[in-house]
């Protein structure tokens, strides 16, 4: 069993940053992607940006130039740096491990990100 734990979110201004970060702990198996999703009510959980173990990234189109994934595979752990933050980025972000040839996903409790003046 795989459990995330991740943390980071707060109430920033327009125009700010914020970093999350997420540890993956348990029985993880090296192979596997390590990303961030986000949800707000009423909609859908989509996916904001993920990187797999050997380095490919792929982020939603509404965040690039502004978030950076990284992760420390040896570590099991992934971040998102989110610069330049807009009202539309408030939302719960979750940390997600996906192991990609069972399509078997972990996700984290999530943690809210507010963005407001």
């Amino acid at each position: 069993q795989v459990e995330l734990v991740d943390s980071g979110g707060g109430l920033v201004q327009p125009g700010g940053s914020l970093r999350l970060s997420c540890a993956a702990s348990g029985s993880v198996i090296p192979m596997n992607t390590m990303g961030w999703y986000r949800q707000t009510p009423g909609n859908q959980r989509e996916l904001v940006a993920t990187m797999t173990n050997g380095g490919t990234t792929n982020y939603a189109h509404f965040v690039k130039g502004r978030f950076t994934i990284s992760r420390d595979t040896a570590k099991n752990t992934v971040a998102l740096q989110m610069n330049s933050l807009k009202p539309d980025d408030t939302a719960i972000y979750f940390c997600n491990l996906l192991y990609p040839w069972s399509a078997r996903n972990f996700w984290g409790q999530g943690t809210q990100v507010t963005v407001s003046s």
